[in-house]
């Protein structure tokens, strides 16, 4: 099992379609004993949240979220876990809206070591 995603920031490699997250949201994960949760927000969304389990290298969790037009929405979604070779974690995702209509993969990365280096003014 890769490791804890305890205090991890991720981030989506793609935009998905608008009004929904994409490669300027970030998801700072916590972890516990199985118990899965994140907050994150940026681009489209002024907050999010997500709950949910891990067993082993899979994530199980509903998220829900607030945007910059006032609507909320909520989903399911199903990740796995896996380390890329520079270390950093990536999640395969496979999610489904259930206040509205949509369902897909998207793929979210480890920034966290990037973007502190980029703050530092190292390149």
């Amino acid at each position: 099992m890769p490791r804890s995603l305890d205090g991890l920031v991720l981030a989506p490699v793609t935009d998905q379609a608008p009004g929904q997250v994409g490669t300027r949201t970030r998801f700072t994960y916590h972890e516990r004993d199985g118990e899965i949760w994140a907050e994150y927000t940026g681009g489209d969304v002024v907050r999010g949240r997500l709950v949910g389990t891990r067993e082993g290298d899979r994530l199980d969790f509903r998220y829900v979220q607030l945007k910059h037009d006032g609507t909320t929405s909520s989903g399911h979604c199903v990740s796995e876990v896996t380390e890329l070779p520079d270390g950093r974690v990536r999640l395969a995702e496979t999610w489904e809206w259930e206040s509205q209509a949509g369902s897909g993969t998207s793929v979210a990365e480890q920034v966290e070591q990037v973007e502190r280096v980029e703050r530092a003014g190292v390149q």
